[in-house]
């Protein structure tokens, strides 16, 4: 288990660096929950539990001083606890929760106590004292890389076994309880994203969804794609009219007004 804890830990770490650093979304919990499957042996797992929590955190990402609950920690975590324990996915969600809401307030705690290294990194820009600023850079990169790691690292390596015999404890009641509170979370993940990029515009589609989904009963496949066909329609349109000449402007511009 010693040589999964370190693959895990160290897929951790690269994840947080690229949520911050990095930004190639290596760390969402559909990349880094197949990931965790071949590592630990059970790729569809992985691959269905990484899905079901990345859309639970579709909508939320850090920005600035705001930290959503944290998705590496959260999903790795989640996606960990549902292989090594054999638990459903949804089990797996409401164990991810608190992991990810915990490493957000550690997060958010790192990042207070970094923050008057920022008053030294003026100082090193108002000298032009280019390898100073390079040395705070890579030294908060490396803080991350190994707070994710030490945060992943143990609760895989020292509570596999322990989470394990913990859930053949719990009431067969309370994992069902957990199981549909799980269910629920992606919905409120999608609840959260449409808050954000709802408008009065795009109401119509929203309904035309639901009556696919709930009516004529079409999976969630076909409703993707249809939504994918109107996205792309109204995507090459828009580019067609921002590229047609407006004669208008030319005149203005020929008769230097």
């Amino acid at each position: 288990m010693l040589t999964e804890a370190l693959l895990i830990a160290l897929l951790a770490g690269i994840a947080g660096i690229d949520m911050y650093n990095g930004l190639t979304h290596i760390h969402r919990p559909i990349v880094t929950g197949v990931i965790v499957g071949l590592i630990l042996g059970d790729l569809r797992t992985g691959l269905i539990t990484g899905g079901m929590l990345e859309l639970v955190w579709m909508g939320m990402v850090p920005l600035a001083g705001a930290q959503p609950p944290n998705v590496v920690i959260g999903g790795i975590i989640g996606v960990s606890f549902a292989i090594l324990t054999g638990q459903d996915p949804k089990v797996a969600i409401g164990i991810a929760v608190p992991f990810a809401v915990a490493a957000q307030a550690g997060i958010t705690l790192l990042f207070t106590v970094f923050s008057p290294v920022m008053h030294k990194a003026d100082k090193y820009a108002e000298e032009a004292n280019l390898k100073g600023i390079d040395m705070i850079n890579y030294l908060g990169i490396t803080i991350l890389f190994v707070s994710y790691f030490i945060v992943a690292f143990l609760p895989i390596y020292f509570g596999a076994d322990a989470a394990r015999a913990a859930v053949e404890m719990l009431p067969q009641k309370f994992i069902a309880g957990l199981s549909v509170a799980g269910g629920m979370m992606p919905a409120v993940g999608f609840a959260l994203l449409l808050k954000i990029m709802f408008k009065k515009e795009y109401i119509g589609f929203l309904i035309i969804g639901f009556v696919l989904v709930a009516y004529l009963e079409l999976p969630i496949l076909a409703v993707a794609l249809i939504g994918t066909s109107i996205a792309l329609y109204d995507f090459f349109k828009n580019q067609s009219n921002d590229s047609t000449p407006d004669n208008n402007n030319e005149e203005v511009v020929a008769d230097g007004i």
